[in-house]
């Protein structure tokens, strides 16, 4: 039997699986955000509180573990089944298969239904081979609601235009027809492909009119009713009525909105008045906005369908109104002054957003589009108010505003370094870890990256429009797995990863990009520090081995049998192999002269008590002279258990060392004294151990020493020099 064990390896650094597996509850309960890890089978073995929330149970991770995912069930986002042995985790643990961004339906017990929205990457070790996968995943029901309901929105107001009764086109500032609706089409009996496009002028048989409506229009002017001639396509006239305002952006004349309103019968016959009043009274209740019409003091004289279900009245009740009696009170005041100032003429019109009360006291949002009808003379007759309900619009805006302002304060509480553009390159956002890390403030019109100057790993200049997020933005995907080095102003440089990812709007048109920079100069000196010790470990270990061979050497020189060597020569082994556990404790760096003394002194002394004193000012010893004095102590101990102090009851050992830094050069003494075991005689030769400590302390350390075999007890003084021991 041998107690020869395997020299000691440097220690390894953890994988992203083992870290995260050793890391505590806290750790992974501290990520904003769902988290969960499987191992390389897929077994369930780590989530956090979040996770357990989303899937409304907590799985056990020891009885009766689970695969892959912990929820109860899944679907895809059409509904399909999905199979927990066919999720994405599985691909990840199976094939290594990275998930981004990817849409997933999340059964709780109770039959509730989330969507999630997951981010799975399979975790490697050094050689490539897939240790498990990690899933962070997040809520994201409320914002698909969001969009459903937008595009339903969306969908909603298209129908509006393009299936309402009244006929309607859209004029560029140019005045060329830009859409026409169902009913302006079939008014004049054109298609869609010879109407949109063309000039209107081209339809409008009196040029001086339609000059004039264009004019006002540009003007910024609201045209209301405003009678003109048609071309229809089979050559008849059609008399008919212009309602239109303008749209700016920027100052600039965009386009106008046009009512097409027909008259012709009007002109022609009382009864087709009649008929066309009857016509426009159908369309005025099939809008599918809310119109209403009111007099002079603000009464209402007339109201659709679409008015009564928003308001939540019946139309004798609103009929007995005025529209300032279900106006909020923090409101009526603006719209009563808008209202009088359109009744004196002041105003064509105007367009309000305010709050109403329906009579169960719930508070909606209005859009208003009031508009005056006068007569000849231009006296005011009466007021058409379009009115639409936006209160869902206004919650949605809300809640995306709320959201954005979130996500912002998010982004800037962020620890790493986050930067957004547009699809230009242009920097729209930064964060104050990007200005950290960047050591400067982006300035207006940066464009691809917030860092000063950038470089490849390998130290050459790396051009911002070549950076990661110029190629992420060219090339419309995300960019992963690369390295750059960031340059600060001060000349500082910081290694990096980026992770570039572009960004779509719901058409899949790309609208910018987020970056985050990670910081990786601790990896990177991790790295420069494990090459260094793996250097430094070659070494010691080809000096090891030579120790050892001269230990075997040495020791078999002065042996008579086999069975006197093979003791001594484990002994020896133990007392480097103690120094070498301490070391790597250590990392190989340094050792305190204290604790490399109770080291080797206690362990084989055995149960001593108080028999064995050690005494110094702290002082770290490189890993040579931690191992010169280890040898050297560990063959006075072993003296002292079979010959001298400590082979009796009455013997104890002390251990007492100094250092004298005014000296030339500064030294450490240290002395070795034994009291109370059996007389001390010189022996007849100089042994192996003898030896040992001249070669540990005389030929390793270049120091001095005196061994004496004095009859009260051995005595061994050690001087040496400090920067021959010294960390």
């Amino acid at each position: 039997m041998t107690n020869v064990e395997e020299f000691p390896l440097a220690a390894r650094k953890l994988t992203e699986y083992e870290a995260l597996v050793a890391a505590s509850p806290s750790v992974l309960d501290a990520i904003p955000g769902a988290v969960y890890l499987c191992d390389h089978d897929g077994w369930l073995v780590r989530y956090n509180a979040e996770a357990a929330e989303l899937w409304a149970r907590s799985p056990s991770l020891v009885e009766n573990p689970e695969r892959f995912c912990g929820s109860h069930r899944l679907f895809l986002p059409d509904g399909t089944a999905l199979a927990h042995e066919e999720c994405p985790m599985a691909m990840a643990v199976t094939s290594g298969v990275t998930t981004r961004n990817a849409e997933i339906v999340i059964e709780r017990p109770d039959g509730s239904r989330v969507v999630a929205l997951v981010n799975i990457r399979p975790l490697m070790d050094a050689h490539g081979n897939i240790q498990g996968a990690i899933n962070c995943f997040q809520d994201v029901s409320a914002q698909k609601a969001i969009a459903d309901e937008a595009r339903r929105k969306t969908a909603d107001l298209e129908d509006f235009f393009e299936n309402s009764a009244i006929a309607l086109h859209v004029v560029s500032g140019e005045g060329i027809i830009q859409r026409a609706n169902k009913a302006e089409l079939a008014l004049l009996g054109y298609s869609a492909e010879e109407y949109v496009g063309r000039h209107i002028a081209e339809f409008h048989v009196d040029a001086p009119v339609i000059g004039e409506i264009l004019h006002k229009l540009s003007c910024g002017d609201r045209v209301d009713r405003h009678p003109a001639r048609l071309q229809a396509k089979d050559g008849s006239i059609r008399h008919v009525l212009i309602t239109s305002n303008s749209r700016f952006e920027d100052g600039k004349f965009v386009n106008t909105r046009c009512f097409t309103t027909d008259v012709t019968d009007l002109r022609y016959a009382e009864a087709a008045r009649r008929e066309s009043e009857d016509r426009l009274a159908a369309t005025y209740e099939a809008a599918t906005i809310g119109i209403a019409e009111a007099g002079a003091d603000g009464r209402l004289l007339r109201v659709n369908d679409a008015i009564c279900k928003m308001l939540g009245r019946s139309r004798e009740e609103l009929l007995n109104m005025a529209f300032l009696d279900y106006t909020h009170e923090g409101e009526r005041e603006k719209d009563a002054a808008l209202y009088a100032r359109q009744v004196e003429g002041e105003l064509d019109s105007y367009v309000l957003r305010k709050r109403a009360r329906k009579p169960d006291g719930a508070i909606i949002y209005l859009d208003i589009h009031s508009s005056s009808v006068r007569d000849a003379a231009g006296k005011f007759l009466y007021g058409v108010r379009v009115i639409q309900d936006v209160t869902e619009t206004k919650r949605m805006e809300d809640q995306i505003r709320g959201s954005e302002r979130r996500m912002r304060d998010l982004l800037e509480a962020m620890p790493a370094a986050i930067y957004t553009t547009d699809a230009a390159g242009r920097i729209t956002f930064y964060n104050k870890a990007a200005v950290d890390m960047s050591g400067r403030t982006p300035q207006p019109g940066d464009m691809w990256c917030v860092t000063w100057r950038l470089y490849h790993p390998d130290g050459n200049p790396l051009p911002h429009d070549q950076c990661p997020m110029a190629v992420a933005l060219k090339e419309k995907r995300p960019i992963r797995g690369v390295e750059a080095i960031a340059e600060r102003p001060d000349g500082t440089r910081i290694p990096f990863m980026p992770y570039p990812t572009p960004l779509f709007d719901s058409d899949g048109n790309l609208v910018g990009a987020i970056n985050m920079l990670v910081d990786i100069s601790e990896r990177k000196q991790a790295e420069m520090r494990q090459k260094v010790l793996i250097d430094e470990l070659n070494h010691r270990v080809k000096n090891t081995l030579a120790t050892v061979q001269s230990l075997a050497a040495q020791t078999a020189r002065h042996a008579e049998t086999l069975d006197d060597f093979r003791p001594r020569f484990e002994e020896r082994l133990q007392g480097l192999a103690r120094a070498h556990d301490l070391l790597t404790r250590r990392h190989w760096e340094s050792a305190p002269l204290d604790a490399l003394a109770r080291e080797i002194l206690v362990p084989l002394a055995g149960d001593v008590g108080g028999r064995i004193a050690i005494e110094g000012p702290s002082v770290d010893l490189n890993p040579r002279a931690a191992l010169s004095f280890t040898m050297a102590l560990n063959e006075l101990l072993t003296n002292a258990v079979k010959y001298g102090a400590l082979c009796t009851d009455a013997g104890c050992i002390s251990v007492v060392w100094c250092l004298e830094k005014n000296a030339e050069p500064p030294t450490l003494i240290l002395e070795w004294r034994e009291q109370g075991g059996p007389p001390v005689s010189p022996p007849a030769r100089r042994g192996v151990g003898s030896r040992l400590i001249e070669l540990c302390i005389e030929r390793d350390l270049g120091g001095q020493l005196e061994l004496a075999f004095n009859p009260e007890g051995v005595a061994c003084d050690v001087c040496v020099s400090l920067e021959r021991i010294e960390a």
